[in-house]
């Protein structure tokens, strides 16, 4: 598969393909950007393709894709399991459960959870 776009809920949806090129700086974050300029409002991201600091949040790899969302008012959600980021940093902990209370970065485990997540806000 490569990266589709997709109606999901009723809305526009980048669905990145999981097999897809590694995502492992602000130049990848980007092009995915780009793409989703074609008519997506939320980029689909499996979490598998994104490079492991991403979840390390002492290299700001995190914040700084994140910050590029936001600045060009799309919403990112990252797709999958990431259990194990989870229970070694709290700080990345608290950083999904801040970001899941609001509407621009998600983290969810699958793309049925991204629906109902798109179908509750719209």
């Amino acid at each position: 598969m490569t990266d589709l776009m997709q109606e999901r809920a009723g809305v526009a949806v980048l669905v990145c393909d999981p097999d897809g090129p590694p995502i492992a700086t602000e130049c990848d974050a980007l092009d995915l950007i780009g793409a989703a300029f074609l008519g997506a409002t939320v980029v689909a991201v499996p979490a598998e393709r994104l490079d492991p600091g991403f979840f390390t949040l002492g290299t700001r790899f995190a914040g700084e894709v994140m910050q590029k969302f936001v600045n060009y008012r799309l919403r990112l959600a990252i797709v999958g399991d990431i259990t194990a980021h989870l229970e070694r940093s709290g700080a990345l902990r608290a950083l999904v459960a801040e970001s899941n209370r609001h509407d621009q970065v998600w983290f969810v485990p699958d793309l049925t959870a991204l629906d109902a997540r798109l179908r509750a806000t719209g």
